[in-house]
């Protein structure tokens, strides 16, 4: 255990802490929009940076990279290609959410269709951040600090014990930010990371390549593009984890979904100044992912040179951290991968107490006409969080005994809450028509068909397409559903006044984006160094 790397770790995460601090100690949280959108007041810089940490928890650093030594770069399209998805979410979405003053995606359903949709979607989202996101984060940042730290070594605990721990010290690290500085503390720690990203993303294959060369950083690079060329192809086939034909089905969905929908992604971009900081901030977060793959990958290419074969694949990112990286960058490298953790879970859990209080638990007590005070329901919001927390905590160890990898079990878990909603979303944006009941009816038939489909039936076909059939049945089955209603209608959302001037220049900036996408499919591939 490297005493250097310990320190640095220690002052980096000191020092995003105390940044924090001050960029929040003036404005205290007593507001439940202070609380859950740090008062709309966020520039782009911030809302791209928090959108960016957002999406980059520990689950990539380790799920991306165990998926790379497993099979190959293919796992690198859930990230390249999900600009495309983000350049339609600024373009089409956001102007929905700035026009209608949605301040959640139930909100926005409920203002469609009825409040009883708004209700049953809030609890669809509650059960996928208890059951899914927010264990998985905890999980994935547990396994990268106890491969690149074992903490505990003295007191000789076994892997299975260190993860408990290291996932409670996590989650309570979490849950105490989250609670006490609300989504603008969340935000700027966020910012603060991006650069610590940024200069490990410049920094690791210097040192990774000088590493597999024995000191010669042109020899490491040599032997990384010329042996096992064929974990350098992201373009998957028939029989990889992600192969091609996926990005234009079910994985376009998810990511259309995560980043239009998904509450805790909408959050960020909802807490900007206005549409225009919405937009751009949207637009810097595409360039961070299009970087990611040389940010985030490269461990797991160099992973495969080192290592022979690993009994624990899920342990390679930090196995190649903890071997190749001098002491300092460990501790930076350690601390970015902490904070991208608590970064997530902060954000689903900010999410969901979002949920919970302004969806279920306020118009609970209105319905009950019940005094609604702010301070109450800022209390009621943070005790929630609390709750929720020690729900992941408890749970988040077991991701342990998956039997599939780490970052396949993550989507196909994901997949059961995120299309239904995606569904009913995008059916009730283009048939005007479609009523309450088809949604509700619709988002039960996907999840009973998904369970079927993906636990039950032996079905021969890739879960991504299995999402994408089941899209286009459910859809089916809301149209059949809305000619039982024919004289159904809803009154138009009426505009909000807050900014809704559109970025300028936004097109130019977008074509370079997609550019940028296109050409690094091709630079992994057996057009490029594959």
């Amino acid at each position: 255990m490297n005493v250097l790397s310990i320190v640095s770790f220690l002052l980096i995460t000191g020092l995003v802490a105390v940044i924090s601090a001050i960029k929040t100690r003036k404005k205290k949280v007593q507001t439940t929009d202070g609380l859950f959108f740090a008062d709309r007041n966020n520039n782009f810089f911030i809302v791209g940076g928090a959108l960016l940490l957002s999406n980059i928890s520990a689950n990539q650093f380790i799920g991306e990279n165990e998926s790379i030594y497993i099979n190959n770069m293919s796992v690198i399209a859930w990230g390249v290609s999900s600009v495309l998805a983000m350049l339609l979410v600024a373009e089409f979405f956001l102007p929905i959410y700035f026009r209608t003053g949605a301040m959640t995606i139930p909100d926005y359903l409920g203002k469609r269709y009825d409040h009883s949709t708004k209700r049953l979607v809030s609890i669809i989202f509650l059960c996928s951040y208890v059951v899914n996101l927010l264990p998985a984060v905890l999980y994935g940042g547990a396994v990268a600090l106890t491969g690149m730290f074992n903490f505990l070594e003295p007191l000789q605990l076994t892997y299975w014990q260190n993860i408990w721990f290291m996932v409670w010290v996590i989650g309570l690290t979490g849950c105490a930010y989250s609670v006490l500085g609300g989504l603008r503390a969340i935000s700027i720690s966020d910012t603060v990371l991006s650069v610590g990203l940024l200069t490990i993303g410049i920094a690791f294959p210097y040192f990774g390549f000088k590493f597999l060369g024995n000191g010669d950083w042109f020899k490491g690079l040599h032997i990384l593009l010329s042996q096992h060329k064929e974990h350098l192809n992201a373009i998957g086939g028939p029989h990889d984890e992600i192969p091609l034909s996926t990005i234009f089905t079910g994985m376009f969905i998810m990511n259309l979904y995560y980043w239009g929908m998904e509450q805790f992604i909408v959050q960020q971009a909802l807490s900007a100044k206005s549409l225009s900081h919405s937009q751009k901030g949207m637009g810097l977060a595409c360039l961070g992912k299009l970087l990611c793959p040389f940010i985030i990958n490269i461990p797991g290419l160099v992973g495969v040179h080192l290592y022979d074969k690993l009994e624990n694949t899920a342990e390679v990112f930090p196995l190649v951290v903890r071997d190749t990286l001098p002491g300092v960058m460990i501790g930076l490298t350690s601390a970015v991968v902490l904070g991208a953790a608590i970064s997530t879970f902060n954000a689903g859990l900010n999410s969901s107490s979002t949920l919970f209080v302004l969806n279920l638990y306020k118009p609970w007590l209105e319905k009950r006409n019940k005094e609604v005070t702010e301070k109450h329901l800022v209390y009621t919001g943070r005790k929630f969080e609390i709750i929720v927390s020690a729900l992941a905590m408890f749970s988040a160890p077991f991701i342990i005994f998956s039997k599939a990898g780490f970052y396949t079990y993550l989507q196909q878990l994901g997949g059961m809450f995120c299309v239904p909603i995606f569904t009913i979303i995008l059916v009730g944006f283009v048939f005007k028509k479609v009523p309450p009941q088809a949604a509700k009816i619709g988002m039960i038939f996907f999840i009973l068909s998904y369970i079927i489909c993906n636990y039950v039936l032996d079905i021969q076909l890739h879960y991504l397409h299995m999402l994408a059939m089941l899209f286009v049945l459910t859809s089916v089955c809301m149209l059949l559903v809305s000619k039982f209603y024919p004289t159904y209608s809803y009154a138009e959302i009426k505009l909000e006044s807050v900014e809704l001037t559109p970025w300028k220049n936004r097109y130019w900036y977008f074509a370079l984006l997609l550019i940028g996408m296109v050409s690094i499919f091709i630079l992994f591939s057996k057009w490029g160094v594959a």
